[in-house]
């Protein structure tokens, strides 16, 4: 697993901060000795549920100018990586103190990889920011029969944040992982 370290990160070729959306890019080394350009975008996310909230994605940009979340990357530095990715959502939550940053695993591996990130960092991390993890629900009604349903008929699931519970292993994974700047 990869360590945090806000002194040991990659030098950033653009950085916006704006509440709509934040980019910020930079290059990565890959194995194959090759440079792979990163983009890092911060903006609102979309569940009403979750106000305050921005999400986070990162990855190289496709042709047309989008973050690829599912590639798979051979980083050279992973350390650094992940260090000049969260030191720049810190940055951000710095600039907007009210808000959360959320990192979203599209698939198990990464959803793995950021509930290990927390874990193994947790020392560090504990200096700035405040972790939570969230998993999503549907209520059973009263009558405990039936539960929430949208008007489509479809189950109406609500988020749950919690403080980040650090005895889960990574074979309960949260669904959604957020931090916050402490206070």
């Amino acid at each position: 697993m990869f360590t945090i370290d806000f002194e040991e990160t990659f030098q950033p070729t653009l950085v916006t901060f704006n509440n709509n959306l934040s980019i910020m890019e930079f290059y990565s080394p890959q194995r194959n000795s090759t440079l792979e350009l990163i983009r890092v975008e911060i903006k609102p996310h979309p569940d009403k549920f979750l106000p305050g909230v921005y999400n986070l994605a990162m990855g190289p940009l496709t042709e047309k100018g989008e973050i690829n979340d599912k590639v798979r990357l051979k980083h050279s530095y992973s350390d650094k990586l992940f260090s000049t990715i969260i030191l720049f959502a810190v940055s951000f939550l710095s600039e907007y103190p009210e808000s959360a940053i959320g990192l979203d695993g599209t698939d198990d591996i990464r959803a793995t990889l950021y509930h290990s990130m927390f874990l193994a960092n947790r020392k560090h991390l504990s200096q700035y920011v405040l972790c939570i993890g969230v998993d999503w629900y549907v209520k059973l009604l009263r009558n405990q029969m039936e539960i929430e349903l949208k008007a489509d008929g479809t189950p109406f699931f609500k988020p749950r944040p919690e403080p980040f519970d650090y005895s889960r292993t990574r074979h309960d994974l949260y669904r959604y992982y957020m931090f916050k700047l402490k206070k």
